[in-house]
């Protein structure tokens, strides 16, 4: 029927199922090279993909490498921490992790802008955030629950954990007086990951013999930083804090992170830490792929 208005001559169907075909092809193409294939302008395949076929676009990620076979362990185990879960309280588990953390200032390319006219009118120390080959580092090692954490324990520069640093450094001073001083004397559950000063024999031994319960190295699911609520949250708050400005020395370093890491309320850290349930349950639902 004749109407008013020009006649479209991009949104057609025939034009869509072009644009869609060409997406699903090859999901990587750029807006900009699709418009030249097909010779309209960027804004117009912009309002195409968005409006008509209704893509959204989505950052790229960096994530873990899982074989099928640490699939298969991720699934299984984190059934086997949820049947764990129905018994014992989630309050009485503490998880724990190290982290390494240097002296340059922190940045994150996705939410780290600056507003200004133009790239000339701001400042070098602003605009650029300098890095070396190899800024000096700490490792920090801690521990949280529902109900408390503990300290930062920094483990001197040079030296390497191995079972007997663990034990030495953290197990006996902090880990055997964690029932005392977060969970009042009760009994609770200590996690760790992988890491072969974890799951060392003599690791294993003396968590058996000094601890009213803790996580086996059959039972932590492989690879799965994305569990630990220290990995998926915890770090990331502590290091933008921190490291907000870079530090002229460890010593400065340590200073930032330790009052930073009180700093941080209860609040956040049970938020992270009853996270836990629901993240293990879409490790079951994605049958131990991916869930972030």
């Amino acid at each position: 029927m004749p109407r008013s208005g020009r006649p479209k001559s991009i949104t057609t169907p025939r034009m869509k199922k072009l644009v869609r075909d060409r997406i699903r092809r090859n999901p990587l193409r750029s807006m900009r090279k699709m418009a030249a294939e097909v010779h309209i302008s960027k804004g117009s395949m912009q309002n195409l993909v968005k409006n008509e076929l209704d893509f959204r676009s989505y950052k790229r990620k960096t994530v873990h490498f899982l074989s099928e076979t640490i699939k298969l362990k991720r699934l299984s185990r984190s059934k086997g921490l949820l049947t764990r879960l129905e018994i014992e309280n989630l309050d009485r588990f503490l998880f724990s992790d190290e982290k390494l953390f240097s002296i340059e200032q922190a940045t994150n390319k996705q939410n780290d802008t600056i507003l200004a006219p133009n790239s000339s009118s701001i400042p070098e120390d602003v605009l650029y955030v300098a890095r070396t080959q190899k800024p000096r580092s700490i490792m920090v090692w801690t521990g949280i629950s529902a109900n408390g954490r503990t300290p930062l324990i920094f483990i001197p520069e040079g030296v390497k954990i191995n079972a007997a640093t663990y034990r030495q450094l953290i197990l006996e001073p902090v880990i055997k007086h964690s029932s005392r001083n977060i969970f009042r004397n009760q009994p609770f559950v200590f996690q760790q990951d992988g890491a072969p000063a974890h799951t060392a024999n003599i690791t294993q031994k003396w968590l058996h013999e000094n601890i009213s319960g803790f996580l086996s190295k059959e039972e932590w699911p492989p690879s799965s930083p994305d569990l630990n609520p220290m990995d998926f949250s915890i770090w990331a708050i502590l290091g933008a804090k921190a490291c907000a400005k870079s530090h002229n020395n460890l010593d400065s370093l340590k200073r930032s992170l330790a009052k930073e890491w009180e700093k941080i309320p209860q609040e956040v850290l049970r938020a992270a830490v009853e996270s836990f349930p629901t993240r293990l349950r879409s490790v079951v639902k994605n049958k131990g792929g991916y869930i972030e």
